[in-house]
């Protein structure tokens, strides 16, 4: 095998929501009062049109959770065996020395894996990956940002700004061929969007013409006016918008670097891709962690009262009472002691990171149920004097029981807006974080990370500004979209709003 999976834990818990998520969709499709919910959330355009975008950055997340280590050379293989071997010093890290082991002990040389851990974004975005300048370069630039010593044909030194190694690499004249050539690829990228779109439109029209009694023509121009149940016209645009961003990026970043490269030569459309995981997870795996925490505390505050009640509050005040901030950055340094300690935990530096990650999402959700748990409270003493939990209670019914039945399922909804609502702000509060330091691994690619780079490129002249012009991009269309959705579902979901 030309590869060997690698799983990370946060790519294990990420593809268990996901399978949640499928298997929450199979019930409400057998759920006649869930379905009319989401089927409110459909009629909404934006709801529509935010669900496409969210559904776009988790196809980025997705690709991105499918990790491997690459099969190494058969001439490197063997030089990182022989090393392995000989424990020749500095020139063999820990990491080489693991990725050796593939040795067999008859002297033949077994499959060796590299030690670095790439996932299918990785492998799709490799043109981006690989074709790394000297330092920072402007975007669609073909010269460096800053002048450099250059030595001409004639043997002078003067000072101007060399030309990239990949960037426009492929024009002889880029003063003047540039231009045309940006404009006849954006038209080709703009002919391949166009392309999926309609190709994507007679999928979509053929879906929801099955079963719908009319013809595919009256199906496929109903969609087009928006006169269909659900908001299909908003998604198809918004689709459009997509698919036209994306086909521009693919006929250009191979040969430009659309958004520049940082200090270090990095592409950071890449770097803007990657960091798209990062978020995801942080948004995700969080509240996978304060769930059980808030509704189990919750309910339970609320319907058993007394000294659980007191006990309840006692922690959740004390929470509060401490600056999150600072309660965050004392875990995550302790967490960090741990895993610097115990280096032989970790095959990878990927794992190494991936553990901190990890970290900081249970750190995230332990200290961040308090919100969602006072408010399932409230709601739980006000559901407890209803007539049906009295007649439960009075028939004999178990506390267990009535829990399940009556108190959960009346409070599902405020679970349901909390997360997703909440959802951006955990985002944010990695950007936060990571940019104060207390954040993600710094080798891990992450808004947070991007901007904590780019704050110290403001103060160049001239300003290098895309880099963080770039994560603000990234981050502001993935907030935006969560919190539109979240307020579809809010008031889809909220019986007070009909």
């Amino acid at each position: 095998m030309s590869f060997q999976p690698v799983l990370l834990w946060t790519d294990l818990l990420l593809f268990v929501l996901l399978a949640v998520a499928l298997l929450a969709i199979v019930h409400v499709r057998g759920n006649e009062p869930l379905r009319a919910a989401w089927r409110k959330v459909g009629k909404r355009p934006t709801g529509m049109a935010a669900a496409t975008v969210l559904l776009a950055f988790v196809v980025v997340g997705v690709l991105d959770s499918l990790h491997y280590r690459p099969l190494l050379p058969a001439a490197q293989a063997e030089t990182s065996a022989a090393e392995a071997e000989n424990g020749t010093g500095a020139a063999v890290d820990a990491e080489a020395a693991t990725g050796a082991e593939s040795a067999t002990a008859g002297g033949q040389l077994g499959p060796v894996y590299s030690t670095e851990v790439l996932s299918v974004l990785d492998a799709l975005l490799e043109p981006l990956r690989a074709q790394t300048e000297k330092t920072y370069s402007a975007p669609f630039a073909w010269q460096l940002y800053q002048r450099e010593a250059m030595e001409l044909p004639d043997g002078r030194q003067v000072r101007g700004y060399p030309r990239l190694v990949h960037g426009a690499a492929h024009l002889q004249e880029p003063e003047d061929e540039l231009a045309a050539d940006v404009a006849a690829r954006v038209a080709s990228g703009a002919g391949l969007a166009v392309a999926v779109w309609l190709l994507c439109f007679v999928v979509l029209a053929t879906i929801v013409w099955q079963g719908s009694g009319l013809g595919w023509g009256q199906v496929a121009l109903a969609m087009l006016a928006g006169h269909t149940v659900l908001a299909w016209r908003a998604a198809l645009v918004t689709l459009a918008v997509i698919l036209l961003i994306v086909g521009l990026c693919l006929e250009l970043a191979p040969l430009y670097h659309v958004l520049g490269t940082d200090k270090v030569g990095q592409d950071v459309l890449y770097l803007s891709l990657k960091s798209v995981r990062t978020a995801l997870v942080i948004g995700t795996i969080t509240t996978l962690v304060m769930m059980p925490f808030a509704v189990a505390l919750g309910i339970a505050a609320g319907y058993l009262g007394g000294w659980v009640d007191d006990a309840v509050q006692y922690v959740y005040t004390v929470l509060n009472a401490i600056p999150g901030v600072l309660l965050i950055a004392a875990a995550v340094l302790m967490m960090q002691v741990v895993i610097d300690t115990h280096p032989q935990w970790f095959d990878t530096a990927a794992e190494r990171s991936d553990a901190r990650l990890l970290a900081l999402c249970f750190i995230l959700g332990i200290t961040s149920w308090t919100g969602l748990a006072r408010l399932l409270r409230g709601e739980t003493l006000k559901l407890r004097e209803l007539e049906y939990v009295q007649a439960a209670r009075a028939f004999g019914v178990g506390t267990p029981a009535i829990l399940r039945r009556h108190i959960l399922p009346n409070v599902m909804h405020i679970v349901l807006i909390s997360l997703v609502m909440d959802f951006s702000g955990l985002v944010l509060a990695e950007a936060v974080l990571s940019y104060v330091g207390i954040g993600v691994d710094p080798t891990t690619i992450s808004f947070g990370t991007m901007i904590n780079l780019a704050r110290a490129e403001l103060a160049r002249e001239p300003m290098v500004w895309w880099s963080l012009a770039a994560a603000f991009v990234f981050m502001f269309v993935l907030v935006l979209a969560a919190n539109l959705f979240a307020d579809v579902v809010r008031d889809a979901f909220d019986p007070r709003r009909g």
